[in-house]
């Protein structure tokens, strides 16, 4: 259903509150670049820290400002099922085309919980849902005959992988066997990814590169190698540095740099450091940023 470029989004704070402004031109700015789908209120929008109404609201003001022009795909995941459940209900009120989940973090459920509580939110909510594997920050690994069996289940129409385990992915691509549609979320990685049977990638980096990402995915799509190569050894400088810290501290700092929005997080996340925010901001100008900004001009200030 979905597929190519869609952007992880971060949601713009200013003085505590959502940037309402901020966030309604980023979303414009994807569009006008090119993606393929936007995915608001997921990790990278910060989505741990937002209320229940701060949730709705991204989501809400994601749907206003798209109106139809790609997809939104609507981050709703949680380690409580029941909370999951009310997200993704409100998600598909709110007009989103899908929801994103995740496996619920904290408690580390069996292989069985997992697949029960995807079920359960899938059950509820008659809306396309993506499962989401990180177990970089869920502390479970959705293994590959637990996707397979989720696959079965109707309105579970993909996966979003950020493990970069290749090996892990070709098993789980054949326990579906076409069943579901596979969406990396390792920048670094999306090249093999696709090529193993990938329909595309919910992306950080296509925050402020989304032209050299959708150009990535458009070329694998096309059997066009060299160019895709092209574009990924093109990020690969910029992919280490979004990662440097915890995802969204480089990515939001790096909007910050570009001036779309203040460099606000919420506790218990930090702005980045001073010497990471010149290493970033020095590969941001190697890579040649798509809006063209002069980084040169832009103050970097002690935290």
């Amino acid at each position: 259903m979905f597929h190519g470029t869609m952007t992880a989004l971060v949601t713009p704070f200013l003085n505590g509150t959502i940037d309402e402004e901020a966030f309604r031109a980023h979303l414009e700015r994807q569009i006008e670049a090119g993606v393929d789908g936007v995915v608001p209120a997921g990790t990278t929008g910060e989505a741990a820290t937002l209320s229940f109404e701060e949730h709705k609201q991204v989501i809400g003001i994601a749907v206003d400002q798209v109106a139809g022009r790609v997809p939104v795909i609507a981050g709703t995941g949680s380690n409580n099922t029941a909370e999951s459940i009310e997200l993704t209900g409100a998600a598909k009120i709110l007009g989103a085309d899908a929801a994103l989940l995740i496996s619920p973090y904290y408690n580390k459920p069996t292989q069985e919980g997992v697949f029960q509580h995807y079920k359960a939110v899938a059950d509820a909510v008659h809306l396309p849902q993506i499962v989401y594997n990180v177990p970089g920050r869920t502390n479970s690994n959705i293994l590959p005959e637990t996707v397979g069996r989720l696959s079965h289940v109707s309105n579970i129409i993909a996966i979003k992988d950020a493990t970069a385990d290749m090996e892990q992915l070709m098993h789980s691509l054949a326990a579906c066997d076409g069943r579901m549609e596979f969406y990396s979320g390792d920048d670094a990685t999306v090249m093999p990814f696709m090529a193993l049977g990938g329909q595309g990638v919910i992306s950080v980096v296509s925050n402020i590169a989304p032209k050299t990402m959708k150009s990535l995915t458009e070329a694998m799509r096309a059997g066009d190698w060299d160019a895709a190569r092209r574009a990924q050894f093109a990020m690969r400088e910029l992919n280490q540095m979004l990662f440097v810290e915890a995802n969204p501290i480089p990515v939001k700092a790096a909007c910050h740099l570009l001036g779309w929005c203040e460099n606000e997080l919420r506790l218990p996340l930090l702005p980045l450091g001073n010497h990471s925010l010149q290493e970033l901001s020095r590969s941001m100008q190697r890579f040649g940023v798509e809006s063209g900004a002069a980084l040169d001009d832009l103050e970097i200030t002690d935290h």
